[in-house]
């Protein structure tokens, strides 16, 4: 066994499934169940050793999440798992610090990050983990700094205030070839663990809002519903009221064919 397989395995652990249920065994989230076995990579999403540098000595696939994720081994001797960005290579170097490069992977805080800078991996109280902005290929772009705040874009396109004390990684995360990736059979889903959906209307009126009739009748009502009879589109289902002061202008919703 090789150095660099020791000092993975410490990062490495099982994953217990839950099939989508709560600490009561109750199915909170449908069609889920089943799937590959996993094994968790515990990826570092809170501060990395600061202003200590570290060297990536690997990039590898996470089969838990849409990026992949680099390997960083620390001058202290520390080894972590980081989610990786765009460009990021093997023997590159990277750090957290207050006055870091502005080099893709390097973490700062962000009111150390000009205007106009991609950033990812972004926390929402400083000190604190990684929150926002961790998919593949995705990326918030710094539009302002004003007081002891930041003006973002997400990749919803909403602008929000972020405090600039947190942290956030300089760069875009990497795999932007992900959106691309299609299910091609139902057999892919089932692996990801993602059992069948039977359509609403193929149910009997006991079990769904939208069965029953003759055939391939409509749902018979101005809006579709959930199985417990709320309508399911068109309805803000955000509520954070705590955070929503800080948004200044709300996510652009996607019309389905146009990107």
């Amino acid at each position: 066994m090789n150095l660099k397989t020791k000092k993975r395995k410490k990062l490495i652990v099982p994953l217990k499934k839950h099939s989508g249920r709560s600490n009561q065994g109750k199915i909170t989230v449908r069609h889920r169940g089943g799937g590959v076995k996993r094994l968790y990579r515990v990826v570092n999403f809170g501060q990395e050793p600061f202003d200590v540098e570290g060297k990536v000595i690997g990039i590898e696939y996470d089969p838990n999440r849409s990026a992949d994720i680099a390997l960083v081994e620390y001058e202290n001797g520390e080894t972590k798992y980081v989610v990786a960005p765009q460009s990021l290579k093997e023997e590159d170097k990277i750090i957290t610090s207050d006055k870091a490069e502005m080099k893709p992977g390097n973490r700062m805080r962000i009111k150390n990050i000009p205007v106009g800078a991609m950033v990812y991996n972004i926390a929402i109280h400083p000190d604190g983990r990684a929150k926002l902005v961790r998919s593949a290929g995705v990326g918030a772009l710094v539009l302002a700094q004003e007081g002891n705040t930041t003006h973002l874009r997400m990749p919803s396109r909403e602008v929000r205030k972020i405090m600039n004390m947190c942290f956030a990684t300089v760069g875009e995360v990497s795999k932007p070839e992900h959106r691309y990736k299609k299910i091609k059979k139902a057999g892919t889903a089932r692996k990801m663990g993602r059992r069948p959906v039977v359509r609403g209307s193929a149910m009997n009126p006991v079990d769904h809002p939208h069965g029953g009739g003759e055939g391939r009748t409509g749902i018979g009502m101005p809006a579709p519903k959930t199985p417990w009879g709320k309508i399911a589109r068109g309805v803000r289902t955000r509520k954070r009221e705590q955070t929503d002061r800080y948004i200044i202008k709300r996510a652009v919703k996607k019309r389905k064919g146009k990107k």
